[in-house]
């Protein structure tokens, strides 16, 4: 079966000739891979960027954690499910205590070990969850980044008749913007860089108040949706350090500023000012296992709102120009589908 890899530690991806992969443990399940999305994540390891160096040791790799497949094994044969990427040992003190969410010994489907951009992956049979019959393979490969989404809005706290910015318009950035709004918020903000197609897919959402701070500041983009009102919430969503700093002098007096981004480079910040502010900054990452039925569920409740997010879906084989599309800003969210070419478990 041919699979998308990172060979190297080095920039780029290979799509190559693999094995099918053979369950190894009684404890696995092997999933006929459906559809894939391309993460932020993905990108930063084709870049090859600093933050991604930790999956040296596991290369080569194929990558891919954001998927939907059928269950091609086990007593659970034949169902749709999506798949939680993050692998618990089983063994640390955390796991044998019944609280794998506070596991520190995990692995990583499409990351350090191999992943579904191919047409199949081995993966732990507790880790698959259940699609729901209607949601489409398109809704269901976000799963995964709108439990990330989720967990923002959790770490924000209660966003009800609060003004929330959401710097950035990629996946995880439009799952917060429709959160925030489901969560009652008096206003959502989003700001983009050179983000024309992803900014037209919140408008398609129901999102007005959109903005591009490529030809101009932060603070002047943002004016005439504020009227120079100051924001509660602010969530970075770009993986950029800087617009943090961007965001501060916008933050209201005890604001609370919810950082997801994965960045390649360090972040100089006054923290004086924070001190005198009160400003609160909180980092977002890893939402516990028990979202993943309710990411599926808000998928399936809010599937006309959420369905512009999907804007193109590739084979497996077109790969080059997926990551093309995502990398230039030309697309939400990209997913490869694999071809099976009538192999069946």
């Amino acid at each position: 079966m041919q699979a998308l890899r990172k060979t190297q530690a080095a920039a780029g991806l290979e799509l190559v000739d693999v094995a099918r992969p053979t369950i190894v443990s009684t404890d696995e399940v092997l999933v006929r891979v459906l559809a894939t999305g391309i993460c932020g994540s993905d990108l930063h390891v084709d870049d090859w960027t600093p933050s991604y160096a930790f999956i040296t040791a596991s290369l080569p790799v194929t990558l891919g954690h954001e998927f939907v497949g059928v269950v091609a094994s086990g007593a659970e044969q034949g169902r749709r499910v999506v798949v939680r990427p993050s692998v618990t040992c089983g063994s640390c003190a955390a796991c044998v205590a019944g609280n794998a969410d506070a596991c520190d010994r995990r692995t990583g489907l499409g990351m350090t070990r191999d992943g579904a951009f191919a047409p199949w992956v081995r993966v732990p049979a507790r880790n698959c969850v259940p699609v729901p019959q209607g949601l489409s393979d398109e809704l269901a490969a976000l799963a995964e980044p709108v439990s990330i989404s989720m967990q923002a809005l959790r770490v924000a706290g209660d966003v009800r008749g609060k003004r929330v910015l959401v710097m950035g318009p990629g996946t995880i950035g439009q799952g917060i913007a429709v959160l925030a709004r489901q969560g009652g918020a008096a206003q959502v903000v989003v700001s983009g860089f050179d983000d024309g197609p992803r900014l037209a897919v919140l408008r398609e959402m129901g999102f007005d108040a959109v903005v591009d701070v490529a030809a101009q500041p932060l603070a002047a983009a943002c004016a005439p949706h504020t009227g120079d009102a100051p924001f509660d919430v602010v969530f970075e969503a770009t993986g950029v350090p800087e617009t943090i700093n961007q965001s501060l002098p916008l933050l209201a007096r005890n604001g609370i500023v919810v950082v997801t981004g994965i960045h390649s480079r360090a972040l100089a910040l006054d923290l004086t000012t924070l001190v005198r502010r009160q400003h609160q900054l909180r980092g977002s990452f890893r939402p516990p296992e028990s979202d993943w039925p309710r990411a599926l569920a808000l998928l399936d409740e809010l599937a006309d709102v959420m369905r512009p997010m999907v804007s193109h879906v590739l084979p497996l084989a077109d790969a080059a120009a997926a990551f093309a599309l995502a990398h230039g800003k030309q697309a939400s969210k990209v997913l490869l589908r694999p071809d099976h070419g009538g192999d069946h478990a």
